[in-house]
């Protein structure tokens, strides 16, 4: 932890894992940080509704190199203020008829290992033969983002920072030496180029499944990801819409994720619903997030779907720009 010998009294405007973790950030650095979210909780926006998944390599497959780059540090980051981080991989799966899919996974991305029937059976027992080849990523990781966005509120007072969840800051932003807006589409006047991306998801508590790591499956018309939570819970997650509509899942998105989800294992069929749920992320155009500074306000935004895995760099920049 590095100490500031002069606070600096800095104001960091939105509560999910973006404003969080540069809260936090900032707070081991010694600043004087105190938390705004108008939304009345932490979590109120996209990061509610994340998976969790701390996987560079695998989102290699369709993110720009940039974004790997900048990810890979996260997993310590996360070990380092959290309990509980699960390093148990990620496992990248396809039906036998769509075996092509997973060779094209394979050549756009790396750190992988290429394993057969027995492996799978293996790591994961429950869907021992099932599937007959998969890609193995040993160096990733998840997490449940519900508890986390907890554990870094806990860890922000712990260092003194104070948090505020009221629709109209009781403090006038001219008070502070720095202001970062980490708020989304919700600063789209210092950021007109964000859009916004929609994402589904469901919460299945099915009790005849058990699951280690986070499982994708490219399923031939959704490809999911499966992320395992505690007693029998499983975040499933696929969809990546262009849309800024905050409405409730369509029947086809809802059906497309269990079908997606029953093609695993024929066990969820069973599962029980506990959840459904959607997210709008704000995105740049070339979905690549960033930090802008104008003067005294830092901005983090464009998070797209990459929200846990690059707030820690991002907020390591921003804290670099306020502390040098």
């Amino acid at each position: 932890m590095v100490q500031s010998e002069n606070k600096q009294r800095i104001l960091v405007k939105g509560a999910g894992v973006a404003g969080l973790v540069t809260a936090v950030t900032l707070a081991e650095r010694g600043e004087n940080v105190t938390l705004y979210d108008k939304g009345g909780r932490i979590g109120a926006g996209a990061s509610w509704m994340a998976g969790g998944m701390l996987a560079p390599w695998c989102e290699a497959e369709s993110a720009p190199p940039e974004i790997t780059v900048k990810s890979i540090e996260s997993i310590a980051w996360w070990k380092e203020h959290l309990p509980d981080v699960v390093c148990g991989g990620s496992l990248v799966l396809a039906p036998a008829r769509d075996k092509g899919d997973l060779l094209q996974f394979g050549r756009k991305t790396s750190h992988f290992q290429e394993i057969g029937t027995e492996e799978i059976a293996h790591m994961e027992p429950d869907l021992a033969g099932r599937f007959h080849k998969g890609l193995f990523f040993p160096d990733e990781a998840h997490i449940n983002p519900r508890e986390a966005l907890y554990a870094l509120l806990e860890r922000l007072k712990g260092l003194g920072g104070q948090a505020i969840f009221e629709s109209v800051l009781p403090l006038e932003e001219s008070s502070f030496d720095w202001v970062v807006v980490c708020t989304g589409l919700d600063d789209r006047a210092q950021c007109p180029n964000l859009r916004g991306v929609r994402g589904e998801m469901l919460l299945l508590r099915c009790c005849d499944m058990t699951l280690h790591r986070s499982i994708r499956m490219l399923h031939p018309r959704i490809p999911i990801y499966i992320v395992p939570r505690d007693d029998h819970v499983f975040m499933v997650g696929a969809t990546m819409i262009e849309s800024e509509e905050s409405g409730g899942m369509s029947v086809r998105s809802i059906m497309e994720l269990l079908n997606a989800a029953w093609a695993l294992h024929p066990a969820f069929a069973e599962a029980e619903i506990l959840e459904m749920g959607v997210g709008v992320r704000p995105s740049y155009p070339d979905n690549i997030p960033r930090v802008v500074q104008n003067g005294r306000s830092i901005s983090i935004n464009g998070m797209y779907r990459h929200g846990f895995l690059l707030a820690p760099t991002l907020a390591r920049e921003a804290a670099e720009i306020i502390c040098s």
